[in-house]
This record gives C-alpha cells, sequence and structure tokens, in this order.
C-alpha cells in the first residue's frame, strides 16, 4: 500500500478503534504553519508548510500526541526522527511512527521507546492518564490545565506557538509557580495569547479578578476592543482616582494606578483582590527594580503575575528574568518568519557622502543662528542631535519619496527619527518632495509624535487598512511600540542606537512584520540611513533572553519604604495623565548647530535581504536562483534525468518556485523574454547555451521527423510547436490545450486525439514531441 492507503485502510481505524473521536480528537493532515516567505527584487513565493499526519488531542484543545505515517514497504520507525520533530515544535508529549503493521511509541518525557502492535493503540484516557503521572499533575492542577480555550463561531483559532504559550503557561500555574515570563516577537498575537489564558483561568476559577497593565492608552484601547472584547461585560478601563470593585477584568495604565506625586492610587485595593496581574510590555516601566512601577507589582504580589514582552530587558542594572524567572516559552523573529507568520524583511542602505566622510566647519564658521561652530569632524552619530545639515534631511527624504515612486506612493511608512525636531523637519522636506500629492492632501504626510495632538489624532487613521491618508508618518520614540499598523510597508530608519538600543531597534522592526495579504502586504523595506541595520547580525537580536543582571546581596537592597532619594530611570512624570507620552531628547542641555549649504549626495546602495539563518545577505537575483537549483539538483545530469522522467513539467517548476526559485522575476531582470524555463534553468545554474523557445521549434522541424505523421496529426503537432514558440507553455501534454482556439479548426478535442489512433498515441506524440524540443 501507499501511504494514503497505509492511513486509510490500517492507521485511521486503529487510532479511532482505540476510542479517539475523529471529529473531536483526531486532526489528520495538520498543517501548522503557514510557509515561509521567501523575497527577491518584487518577488514572492511561499514555501511548504509544517504538516504532521496525525495530531492527538486530550479533549478539544491540549495536543498529546503526533503520528507519523509511512507506506508498508518501511520500517514500523521510519518516520520517528520526522513526528519527534513536529513534537518538539507542538510540544507533545508522545510520538508514534507507523507502517500500518504495528506502531512504535517515543515517550518524550522519559526518552523511552516501544513497539505496539495495531489493536494496541492508547485511549485518550490512558495516554492522559500516563501524561498526568509522569508530569506530577495533581487533581487541581489536571483541571486547570484542563479547562478549555474560547470557542465561538467567528473566532480566532490559537496558532500552534499560541497554543503553547497558553499551554506551557497554564501548566506552570498548575505547578504552583506564581511569576511567569512570556518572550513572543512582535505580530504574534501576545493579546490573543493573554485573553485565551485568562479565559482558561477563569473557567477553572482559578482566578476571578484579573489586572491587565500597559503603559500606553492605545495598548490599553485597542486590547479592550479587540481580543477581550468577548469579556466586555465584566471589563472596565481604570480612570482617574475612581476604582468600582463590581468588575472582573480591569485594565489601566501604570501611570494611571501610581498617581501624580506618589499618591499610589493603587493602594485603594485591597493587596488580595487580584488573583492575576498581566503585565504588557513588561521590559519597560516594570523591568528596573527600584521603578516605582515595580511598586504595583510588588504591592499585589500574592496573584499570579505574567509579564509579556517581545524584547526581554536584560541589562547589567535591569532584568525582566530577575523578577519573573526564565521565560516557560519564547517564540522568536526568526521561528515566525520561517513558520509564514510574520513578515520577512530587506534592508536598502543608501549611503550619503557627509555620513561616509563626515563633515567639518570653515574655521570660525557661525551656524544659522550666530553660534560659533565647535571646530571638529562631525560624523553620522553627531547629525540632527548635535549638528543639523538642512541638505542632509532633503537628501534623505528625496531619496525616500523615490524609493516609494517606484514601488507605490500610497506603502505606509514609518520614519523614526532622532528627536521630535527632527521628526519635524522630516516632515516638511517630505511635504516638500511630495508636493503633487499634500497640495490636495495636506495629511498624506504627518508628524506623530509626543507633543502633537494633531498628530495623534490621525494615528487611528495611520493603522486603519482602509484610510489612504496619512501615508507617511515620522516619529521619534512615539510609534516604536503599541502601533498595530498591519499594512506598514516601508520602515525607514534615520535615528540612532546606542550601546543599549538593541530593545528599541526590535520594537522597531516590529512595526513592520505583520502580514497583510490581501492588502499586498507579505514582506516590508527597510531604508536604512544609520548602518542600524548592524544590530541584525547581532546575536542578541533575536536569540534567547539571557540574564546578565546580578542582583545585589541581600542584606544591601534598600527596602521599598525608604527609597534612597535616587530618582528612578522611568517615572510617571515621562508620560501624561493617558499615558500617551514620549520622552525625547529635545530639552536637555546640549547646545544643537543649524547649518545650511553642504552638498549632500547618496555615494552608494546595497541591497539585502532575509537568509535562511536570520541574517542578511547582499545577493543578486541570479546568484540566489543559482544556489536554489542546485539546492534541488546538483547537477545538469541530475536536472535533465529529472525533467525527462516528469510527465508534467510544471510540477518542476513549480517545486522549484516554492524553493524560492523566480524564473519570471530572473527571465525579466534578464531581458530574455523569449527563454524558456528549461532554458533559463540550464543557463542560470549549470551555465549551458541557452536557446529562444522559436530557435528550439525550428530546430525540431528542421529535423524533419513530423512527417512520419500523417496530415492532420503532422498539422496539430506543427500548431504545438507555434503555441510553444510564441508563448511560456511548459506542459504540452496537457490535454485542455486542444481546447484553445488555434486548434478549432481541427474539430474537437476527440476528433484530433482519434487522427493519432487514440488519446495514449497522441499522448506518446506529445511526448515525442517535448523530447525533441529538449534534446541537446
Amino acid at each position: 500500500m501507499n501511504e494514503e492507503d497505509t492511513k486509510l485502510k490500517l492507521i485511521t481505524p486503529a487510532v479511532e478503534k482505540a476510542g479517539w473521536d475523529k471529529m473531536r480528537q483526531m486532526f489528520c493532515e495538520y498543517s501548522y504553519t503557514d510557509g515561509e516567505i521567501i523575497v527577491r527584487g518584487k518577488m514572492t513565493t511561499r514555501g511548504k508548510r509544517k504538516k504532521v499526519d496525525y495530531l492527538l488531542m486530550h479533549q478539544r484543545d491540549v495536543p498529546i500526541a503526533v503520528i507519523e505515517a509511512k507506506d508498508t514497504q518501511h520500517t514500523v520507525g521510519a518516520g520517528m526522527q520526522q513526528g519527534i520533530g513536529y513534537a518538539v515544535d507542538l510540544r507533545v508529549p508522545f510520538v508514534y511512527s507507523s507502517n500500518g503493521k504495528g506502531f512504535l511509541e517515543h515517550d518524550m518525557m522519559t526518552g523511552a521507546e516501544r513497539e505496539l502492535p495495531m489493536d494496541r493503540f492508547p485511549s485518550p484516557d490512558e495516554l492522559w492518564a500516563r501524561y498526568s503521572r509522569q508530569d506530577g499533575l495533581t487533581d487541581e492542577g489536571e483541571e486547570i490545565v484542563e479547562a478549555p480555550y474560547y470557542h465561538d463561531y467567528g473566532s480566532l483559532t490559537p496558532r500552534y506557538y499560541q497554543r503553547n504559550a497558553v499551554n506551557e503557561t497554564i501548566r506552570a500555574i498548575a505547578h504552583g509557580q506564581r511569576r511567569i515570563l512570556l518572550v513572543m516577537a512582535t505580530g504574534t498575537g501576545k493579546t490573543f495569547t493573554a485573553f485565551q489564558l485568562v479565559h482558561r483561568l477563569r473557567e477553572s476559577r482559578t482566578v476571578r479578578k484579573v489586572l491587565y497593565l500597559a503603559d500606553r492608552n492605545v495598548l490599553v484601547d485597542q486590547t479592550i476592543t479587540g481580543d477581550f472584547k468577548p469579556l466586555e461585560k465584566v471589563t472596565t478601563k481604570v480612570k482617574g482616582r475612581t476604582l468600582d470593585s463590581a468588575y472582573e477584568v480591569y485594565f489601566s495604565l501604570y501611570q494611571q494606578l501610581v498617581g501624580e506625586d506618589g499618591e499610589e492610587i493603587f493602594r485603594a485595593f485591597d493587596p488580595s483582590f487580584f488573583d492575576l496581574v498581566i503585565v504588557d510590555e513588561c521590559h519597560r516601566g516594570s523591568a528596573k527594580a527600584d521603578s516605582a512601577w515595580r511598586k504595583i507589582l510588588e504591592y499585589f504580589s500574592g496573584a499570579i503575575q505574567i509579564g509579556m514582552t517581545a524584547t526581554p530587558k536584560e541589562t547589567e542594572e535591569v532584568s525582566n528574568i530577575d523578577y519573573f524567572g526564565e521565560p516557560v516559552y519564547t517564540y522568536s523573529l526568526k521561528q515566525g518568519i520561517e513558520d509564514g507568520f510574520l513578515a520577512p524583511y530587506k534592508v536598502i542602505r543608501p549611503k550619503l557622502d557627509i555620513d561616509v566622510y563626515g563633515w567639518r566647519p570653515a574655521k570660525g564658521q557661525l551656524d544659522d543662528n550666530g553660534e560659533p561652530i565647535e571646530d571638529r569632524v562631525y560624523s553620522i552619530t553627531d547629525f540632527d542631535r548635535n549638528i543639523v545639515v538642512k541638505e542632509r534631511t532633503e537628501t534623505v527624504a528625496a531619496k525616500i519619496t523615490e524609493f516609494l515612486k517606484g514601488t507605490d506612493r500610497y506603502a505606509k511608512t514609518i520614519v523614526f527619527c532622532v528627536d521630535i525636531d527632527h521628526a519635524e523637519r522630516m516632515r516638511q522636506a517630505l511635504v516638500n518632495c511630495n508636493r503633487d500629492i499634500t497640495k490636495d492632501h495636506p495629511t498624506y504626510v504627518m508628524r506623530i509624535t509626543g507633543d502633537s495632538a494633531e498628530g495623534k489624532a490621525q494615528l487611528d487613521n495611520f493603522m486603519d487598512p482602509d484610510e489612504k491618508y496619512p501615508t507617511i508618518v515620522t516619529t521619534s520614540k512615539l510609534l516604536t511600540t503599541g502601533v498595530n499598523c498591519k499594512t506598514c510597508k516601508v520602515i525607514v530608519l534615520d535615528n540612532l542606537f546606542g550601546e543599549q538600543g538593541m530593545t528599541e531597534f526590535k520594537q522597531i522592526i516590529g512595526r513592520g512584520t505583520r502580514i497583510k495579504e490581501d492588502y499586498g502586504k507579505l514582506y516590508f523595506t527597510i531604508l536604512d540611513f544609520r548602518n542600524a541595520s548592524r544590530l541584525f547580525a547581532d546575536p542578541a537580536f533575536d536569540g534567547e533572553p539571557v540574564q546578565i543582571y546580578e542582583p545585589p546581596e541581600e542584606d544591601s537592597i534598600v527596602p521599598p519604604d525608604e527609597p534612597d532619594g535616587q530618582e528612578p530611570e522611568e517615572t510617571p512624570s515621562d508620560f501624561n495623565s493617558e499615558g500617551d507620552g514620549e520622552s525625547d531628547d529635545t530639552n536637555d542641555d546640549r547646545v544643537k548647530y543649524y547649518v545650511h549649504g553642504v552638498p549632500v549626495t547618496v555615494v552608494s546602495e546595497r541591497v539585502e535581504y532575509y537568509s535562511d539563518d536570520g541574517g542578511l545577505v547582499t545577493e543578486s537575483l541570479k546568484d540566489y536562483t543559482r544556489r536554489n537549483i542546485l539546492g534541488q539538483y546538483d547537477s545538469l545530469d541530475h536536472f535533465l534525468k529529472a525533467w525527462n522522467e516528469e510527465d508534467r513539467k510544471q510540477a518542476i517548476i513549480n517545486a522549484l518556485r516554492d524553493e524560492g526559485v523566480f524564473l519570471d522575476a530572473l527571465r525579466e531582470e534578464s531581458g530574455q523574454e523569449q527563454m524558456s524555463d528549461f532554458d533559463l534553468i540550464c543557463h542560470i545554474a549549470y551555465d549551458q547555451k541557452p536557446l529562444t523557445r522559436s530557435e528550439r521549434a525550428n530546430n525540431v522541424e528542421k529535423r524533419g521527423y513530423l512527417y512520419e505523421y500523417n496530415e492532420m496529426a503532422r498539422r496539430v503537432l506543427d500548431t504545438l510547436l507555434d503555441k510553444y514558440a510564441n508563448s511560456n507553455l511548459v506542459d504540452l501534454a496537457d490535454t485542455h490545450i486542444l481546447d484553445l482556439e488555434e486548434f478549432q479548426e481541427f474539430g474537437s478535442p476527440m476528433r484530433i486525439v482519434k487522427a493519432f489512433g487514440g488519446k495514449k498515441k497522441y499522448l506518446e506524440a506529445v511526448h515525442e514531441l517535448e523530447r525533441e524540443l529538449y534534446s541537446a
């Protein structure tokens, strides 16, 4: 039997006989990723999805086993290593391999393997009892772990990593853990994960009162009206000093509960009031041990506390891990891109001459405000922070505009600047570069910063996929987090990242990682004017969080009620009462010079792509195509053998496309419109002299082999040759071709086939024609 017959006739009946419900517990051909999006030039394709033959669930929501099937010619354990790989992804405790003659079981918790006959597959109750016993779950713990997810008509089904995050968190709570850290990349649905956590913990009656903490109004509002909407009847948002104890799920800004001047409004609640505290973006205010915001968590220390972040804060002074512990689950940007749930990126790095060589003022030169300019060489780290060169801003704006004109003038774009002053000057420069649009649509370019009420009023429009304006926004800090703009296609980096800038850099990159396929958003472009993309090569960019903060000795810790007088790094005063402000470096005492009349030009430009290992590679489309073809067919002989043996040539083209081979894009780039897919592959990958489709067709006619056929058959084959020569037709044997207008003079497809002596003879003649076309 082949694999499909083995599953249908042998494995599925055996599993059903063991008591597994085919509709609720047994998921066949279960795909759990979307397939990585591969980008080269303007072309995109998706790779293969990861798919397990069987995923078995305890009840409806807890994955407990996978089965990898093979045909009867394989050994019983042939699929085990493949199955274990799936089990690691899906956090499944039991793995089975089967060839229809028996099962091989691998217990992921003990590492033991054993063979089972086909009629002895474990029942759902048997597997769950083994799992519970080996995991050490108490009866109360089992009740928590078995609590259902939220399922309703139209509700989202959790993706595999969201379910992993929820299940691992629930399991930790069932084992008595009270502080939990979840690390999930921006755009992977942290708030949806949080909602499912709250729902399941409420269903199991583990918690009743919940506090959800954030530090931006936009984060709170998006969460209440979005993922947490099913709980709207029991949800409230804390405002001012009014605290209503009648609700069950409370949303609040840190600064709302801290209050002004140390009022500590949170003390109006009893310390035991909340059973669960969820801390959104916990890398910010709550990360620092002496932060005023940390007092809230310490006050409600009896509650279960869950910290969620895309970028855990780990420095010599600040640590999420020190407070929450090691993450119970991590889903990184790299994993999200490989699975096809997050958008990959390409990086364009224009270099300006002033950035490469620096700029030095003339002796005694005054700036535009009459200030004497300090005599030194100013570099890329000085521009817009210590010295403003008007022409540099204008050149950057012109380059951004040039890119958008060459791709999409209305692609949602965020330009990250050094500070608010820089963001305003960049707005002006972009307006002037796009006067053909801004004269009729003044909100085409907007500055959205903490001090601009007009800009912040446009934030919802920028995030709305159906709103065209604003298209380009300039900012400094405000849009680094909390902006769920799924259609953002362009991120411009013209800001500075210091030694502690990795967290901010990750957050900024996260603004572009969401996918919106119905709007053509499958990847995003980074225009990097400050060499910030060097941070992609830093192991800390997408590695596991590592604790480097060392807490002080216990006797040196300052008691919470006896502050040492030092001002915390982040305080509520950094934000306005609604939590929408931003801490910009604009009001310090440094001197900033303003100059103009300095010629600035772009001296070079490099395009880099996201690579298989998560880094950036500089690679031409031609080199990339060659590498991927050779990855499938390591020699010309190997390729020719596969091509000649495959009746459907398109199957080979489709398989190569799945691996990121963009033949159409390469044909367009090289100007070889008349080259067939076959010749393009041979030329690019194996350095063979290419022939055009017309040349191949003419060679066949010259050889005169068509005269072996009767007149009508010869004319049909001749028409097929013409069709091949003038189009990118690949599969000549596709009988649907006979329905085309060119063949109507010969009558119906049935009549055409009869001219060859039947369908079998017709296909033999067409395959012979293909061999003649592709012969040496």
